[in-house]
Parts: structure tokens; C-alpha cells; sequence
């Protein structure tokens, strides 16, 4: 049976702001005086004051609504199944942190407790995440390497290596959670958009290469020091290759017998997962049958088998961060941030999409900063989400974040109480824990030939963005992506699209005008001048030359540009001497958004008037979009307009004014010069 499909369509005029005008009768809005708005703003009433406690204390929100009797059984399962994932996969991401594995276990408590009250997302499991461990174990062994010193910092003085890479993680989670919660204060949750899906693909795609390779050393069980930075990951498998010889027989078939046994269970989970009222938790199973057999059989000492080893047991006194690996670390810290909150943002829109709430991204900036924060001080690391359990915690009847905390509370048993039990786990089976889970994100390889097919520039940037992350790190392939990103938007061939971000005015109009020559056209003045000239003078003192280069140094195009004498209006069409070449401007249209213009003063008026004339003498079209209508209305008190300078010029959107120009210029789009993406393409000051 054939699905049944509505299909729409919108139809409008492209409108100016003259058209639009004649269609829609203005409305006036009543403006508020200062003294209005500051009266406002410090006015607190019972309404406002509860606006405030529910936005920074969602937890308020959700409990008042909680349906004890439908919804307390379905959270302590989810809750006991999550704590049960987590507390393996906090063992075995710590080990890509490159800290002892008892530390994964304070990562699933700390950060979790404030989430709780913080958070708006009632679905996401906050704890360890593969990818930000990767970025701290790449800090961690920089600063503390397997081989040679550690980093000159004083508060390394008198710590082990374990205790050093302790502080560097924590430190590093710290000014994590300090970079998180100033954007959360800065209102800024939007920055998650600039990363696309298919970046994102990419980029967790190279890091579960990584991830991968970076366990390969405890699956063979071989001694492989850690290395960061650039082509880390070639001289990592050098070394691994180097020592094949040397594998561990006994970790490399139990790392086997683990990753078919997980791998064949999870897909059976996900066959039957309709009929399981819980998934089948075979990372707890085969963690428990590999601590009996190792115990029993003394992997340790019979087969020189490495294993977990001593576990702390309960939780040590907070601790301060360490300034200078802050310093050493900024760079390495922010990107971690920005990945941590992209991950978590995401997984927990999906949720609220599907149960129908609403989630904040500037609060849940907030509630990772400060969980971030409070679990640094506790010596955790990088807390952010993991879909698998996530994906656990809600298809096992979790409905709120009691359940986030019910798996919160089994990790602090095992740390309290039951650590000691997993002293015998070897090593191998952890890193087989890892290897197995990175199935969903390995898979991701798929999309490369659906790209191709469908968007190639897409392709392109999940492409750059892999291979970047997997030669030079993950924190110079995230930069590297936005910059394959970027280069990958393209606009029509003679449109530049350039956005002013901030108010104009005396100050800066003199900036804004050469910035918009730098972005737009250097030469365009220039390749007037010599044509004008070349028409008024003939042939007369002129060499021939042939390539736009070739004028632009010359010394007369070096002198000042004195537009005084030349007709207003360039005429392109105009023959020159045969024995002169001059090149065409390669601009027909100019479109300046005004969106973020909020303010233009009397001198930027004047200033903007005549950087407007200059591209419309050299017949260039100045269009002008998302105009504040009370800036027009000033423009018209101004006396701005004139016989150049219409107010046909003015359109409502940017969408209106790219409409316009390419049905202007329609021969041009047949030529091919037009990309779809062009509406991402602006050139800002």
C-alpha cells in the first residue's frame, strides 16, 4: 500500500520594499522609552522570579508533573541498566584517557548530580563519551608521555606519573566546563549549527579510527607509548607493527572471543529489541566471566596477562585545577567543549523530539559547564553523552533523569563498595569493549558513496574532515573540516553577498567602507580609472597589455583614485583602441545584508552614500536586504535617496534580493555560474 503523500506549494511575488509597501499597510509599534525598559528590567514580580528559578532549575519543571506509580518502575530499571553500561564503558573509555580505569567510575557519579538538576534534556545518559576521552588522553600523554619527562609544571612536583595524568585530565575538564558555562552565560548555544552532519560524520568517523588504533595495544598486549600531535596515529601503528611479533596470545583470543560474543548479542538485541524488555547487558556479562577466569587462572602471572590492578576504593577530597595546565592546554580545551556539547545537544533533540518536550541548548551549555566543573574538582574527565546508552536509558523505560541518577548510584556502589572485584579484569577486555562499541560509528564509512551520489560537495567535506582528523589530530581536523566546510560555499559568478554584523556609525564607517573593497572588489576603482582614462585619452601614453596582473602594477593605478570629471555611469560597451586591453569589472550585482545593522548615524549616512555610488558608477547593482524599517524611515528623513540611490534598491530578504538578481541576470545561471549553496556565501566584516 502506497504511503500517502500532501504535497504544498508556496507561491509569492519578489518583493521589494517599494512592492511590498504598496501590497501590506505599515504598522507602527509603540517604542518603549529608556526609562520604560529600565523600569522592566529591574522590576521582579512573583511571575518573573518563578520564569527565572524553572529556567536555571529544570528539574523543578518535570518533577511537579512526575507520575509516580507510571513512570518509578520504568526509571529504576533504565536506571540499573544504564548504570551497569556505564560502569563498563567508564572503565574502558579511561583507558583512552590514558588515566587508571577506577577514574571512569567517578566520571558516571560527579558529573551527573548536577545534571540532574540542571538539565532539560530528561532522556540523555551524561558520563564518559568516546571521542572527548580520545581529546584528553591526547592532552594527558603530551604533557605526561609514557617515555621522558612530563612537562615542566610545578604542580608536578612530588605526584606519580598516574597522579600527574590525574591532575592534567582534571584540569583540562575544568577549563572544559569554564569554556562551556561562559557561552551558556553568553546566550551563544547557537554556535552548535556551524557543524553540519556530515562534518560531524567525519569527524567522529576519524575518531573511532583512533579510538581503534589506540586499543590495539592492550587487544595484542603489547607496550606501545602514547603519541600525540600531527601523524600521531602512523607512528602509533609503526610502533605496534614493529612489536606484532611480541602479541600477547592469551589477550588476543580472549579480545576475540569478547568482541564476537558482544557483537552477536548486540545485533540480537536489536533484532528482538521488541520483545526484550530490557537489552541482553553482555558488556557486564563477559565483564564478570573474564574477572572469574583471570582470577581464577592467574592471567596475571601465568600468561603476564595486564590487568586492571588496584582500584580506589571511595572518593578522594576535592581538588583545585592547575593554572599552568591551563595554559598549556587552552588551545586543545575549547574544541573538547565545543565537540562535548555538539554530541550531547544533538542526542538529547532527538529525545525530546520523540517524547515532546522542549530542550534549551544555552542551559544545557550551563548544565555541562557546571557538571564539567564540579567533577574536575572530584577528578573526573570529559563528561558529555554516549548514544548507546542513552539509547538504553530510554528504550528500557526511563522517563526522567531519576534515572540518570538510580545509574549514577550504581557507580558510586562499585566505587565504594565493590571496586576491588575488578582488580583481575585484564586490560584486553576493556579495549575489546571498545573496539566492539565503535561499530555504529565506523559504519559511518557507508555514507561516503550515498554522498557522492547525491551531493558531492557534501562528500567533500565529510572526506576533508576525516582525513584531516585522522592525520593531524582530532582537534586540528575539526579546523580543518570548517575550513573544507567553508571553502565548499560558493555563490553565483558577479554576486557578492557581504553582511555588516554590528551598527554603523562615525567611529567605523571608514572601516566598513575599505573592508567592503577588501571583500568585494580591490580592483574594481582601479580597472575603472585605467578605462575611463583609456577612452578620454585615446591610445595616447598607453602600452599595450594583456592581463588584469599587469595593470595592477602600473603606477598609475597606484596613485590616489580621483573620480572628479568621469561620467557617473560606466559604459562597459564602449570601444577602446585596438591596441589597449583593459579587463571588465567581474561584478554585476553587490548585495549588503543589514540584518545586524541596528543603528546608522548622519556621517555613516554620507560615508555609505558615496561607497554606494562608487559601485554604481562602475555599473555594479547595490541591493540592500533585511533593512531595520526605521533605519529606512531615517534614510527618507535623511534625504538619502536620490536619482542613483532608489528605493527600489531596498528588499525585504535576501531570499527576495537573490531572486531578483538571477532572474536579471538569468543568461548568467544558464552558463552554469550558479551554485544552490549560494545563500550561505557572505563575506563579513
Amino acid at each position: 500500500m502506497a504511503t500517502l503523500r500532501k504535497q504544498y506549494a508556496v507561491s509569492r511575488y519578489v518583493y521589494s520594499e517599494d512592492s511590498f509597501g504598496e501590497d501590506y499597510e505599515k504598522v507602527y509599534r509603540v517604542r518603549k522609552t529608556t526609562l520604560d525598559h529600565v523600569k522592566e528590567y529591574l522590576t521582579c514580580d512573583s511571575k518573573r522570579a518563578k520564569n527565572a528559578v524553572l529556567s536555571l532549575l529544570p528539574i523543578i519543571g518535570w518533577m511537579r508533573i512526575y507520575r509516580v506509580r507510571e513512570w518509578l518502575l520504568g526509571d529504576v530499571v533504565s536506571g540499573i541498566s544504564t548504570g551497569l553500561i556505564a560502569i563498563m564503558q567508564g572503565l574502558a573509555f579511561s583507558l583512552l584517557a590514558s588515566l587508571p580505569p577506577s577514574y571512569g567510575l567517578y566520571t558516571a557519579f560527579f558529573p551527573m548530580l548536577t545534571y540532574f538538576f540542571l538539565g532539560t534534556s530528561r532522556h540523555i545518559s551524561v558520563g564518559s563519551f568516546p571521542v572527548l576521552s580520545l581529546m584528553v588522553g591526547a592532552v594527558v600523554t603530551r604533557l605526561v608521555p609514557d617515555e621522558g619527562p612530563p612537562a615542566n609544571i610545578t604542580g608536578f612536583e612530588g605526584l606519580t606519573q598516574d597522579q600527574q595524568r590525574v591532575l592534567v585530565a582534571s584540569s583540562v575538564t575544568f577549563l572544559m566546563g569554564i569554556f562551556q558555562l561562559a557561552m551558556g552565560v553568553l546566550q551563544v548555544g547557537f554556535i552548535v549549527v556551524y557543524l553540519s552532519d556530515t562534518l560531524v560524520s567525519g569527524f567522529t568517523t576519524a575518531a573511532a579510527v583512533h579510538i581503534l588504533v589506540s586499543q590495539l595495544k592492550f587487544v595484542l598486549g603489547l607496550t606501545v607509548p602514547g603519541i600525540s600531535g600531527p601523524l600521531s596515529i602512523i607512528y602509533t601503528l609503526e610502533k605496534i607493527f614493529v612489536q606484532i611479533t611480541s602479541t600477547n596470545i592469551c589477550d588476543l583470543v580472549m579480545s576475540i572471543l569478547i568482541m564476537a560474543m558482544v557483537f552477536i548479542v548486540k545485533e540480537l538485541n536489536d533484532i528482538y529489541k521488541a520483545k526484550l524488555p530490557v537489552p541482553i547487558p553482555i558488556e557486564v556479562i563477559m565483564t564478570v566471566i573474564a574477572c572469574g577466569v583471570s582470577y581464577g587462572f592467574n592471567f596475571e602471572k601465568r600468561y603476564d596477562v595486564e590487568i586492571v590492578g588496584k582500584m580506589v576504593s571511595g572518593y578522594e577530597p576535592p581538588m583545585a585545577p592547575n593554572v599552568e595546565v591551563f595554559q598549556e592546554s587552552a588551545v586543545e580545551a575549547f574544541p573538547i567543549a565545543i565537540v562535548g556539547f555538539a554530541v550531547a545537544f544533538s542526542v538529547a533533540k532527538v529525545y525530546s523530539i520523540k517524547h515532546d518536550y522542549t530542550i534549551d541548548g544555552n542551559q544545557e551549555l550551563i548544565a555541562f559547564g557546571i557538571s564539567n566543573i564540579f567533577g574536575a574538582s572530584f577528578r573526573s574527565f570529559a563528561a558529555s553523552t554516549a548514544l548507546s546508552r542513552t539509547a538504553v536509558q530510554e528504550s528500557s523505560g526511563g522517563k526522567t533523569q531519576i534515572a540518570g541518577l538510580i545509574s549514577a548510584m550504581m557507580a558510586m556502589i562499585v566505587t565504594v563498595a565493590l571496586g576491588f572485584l575488578l582488580e583481575p579484569l585484564p586490560r584486553s577486555v576493556l579495549g575489546a569493549l571498545v573496539i566492539v562499541n565503535l561499530k555504529g560509528m565506523l559504519m559511518q564509512f557507508r555514507e561516503i558513496p550515498y554522498l557522492w551520489r547525491r551531493d558531492k560537495t557534501e562528500c567533500l567535506v565529510w572526506l576533508g574532515t576525516c582525513l584531516g582528523a585522522i592525520l593531524l589530530g582530532l582537534d586540528l581536523g575539526l579546523v580543518v573540516g570548517l575550513g573544507v566546510e567553508l571553502l565548499t560555499i560558493f555563490e553565483p559568478k558577479g554576486v557578492k553577498i557581504f553582511r555588516i554584523p554590528s551598527p554603523i556609525f562615525f567611529a567605523n564607517i571608514e572601516f566598513f567602507r575599505d573592508k567592503l573593497v577588501e571583500a568585494v572588489c580591490t580592483t574594481c576603482l582601479p580597472i575603472f580609472c585605467r578605462r575611463m582614462m583609456t577612452l578620454q585619452r585615446g591610445s595616447r601614453d598607453l602600452v599595450c597589455q594583456t592581463t588584469e596582473e599587469s595593470y595592477m602594477n602600473m603606477e598609475e593605478l597606484d596613485q590616489p583614485t580621483d573620480l572628479k570629471g568621469f561620467p557617473f555611469q560606466m559604459d562597459w560597451n564602449a570601444e577602446l583602441p585596438s591596441n589597449v586591453d583593459v579587463p571588465r569589472v567581474d561584478l554585476h550585482s553587490l548585495i549588503l545584508d543589514f540584518s545586524a545593522v541596528s543603528f546608522l548615524d548622519i556621517s555613516a549616512m554620507k560615508g555609505l552614500k558615496m561607497a554606494l555610488k562608487e559601485f554604481i558608477r562602475i555599473d555594479v547593482d547595490v541591493y540592500i536586504v533585511a533593512c531595520d524599517v526605521y533605519i529606512v524611515e531615517k534614510l527618507h528623513m535623511c534625504m538619502f535617496f536620490d536619482d542613483e540611490i532608489l528605493t527600489s534598491m531596498f528588499f525585504p530578504t535576501l531570499h527576495d534580493a537573490m531572486l531578483h538578481v538571477l532572474e536579471k541576470h538569468k543568461d548568467d545561471t544558464k552558463n552554469g555560474w550558479f551554485n544552490k549553496r549560494f545563500s550561505n556565501a557572505v563575506n563579513t566584516i
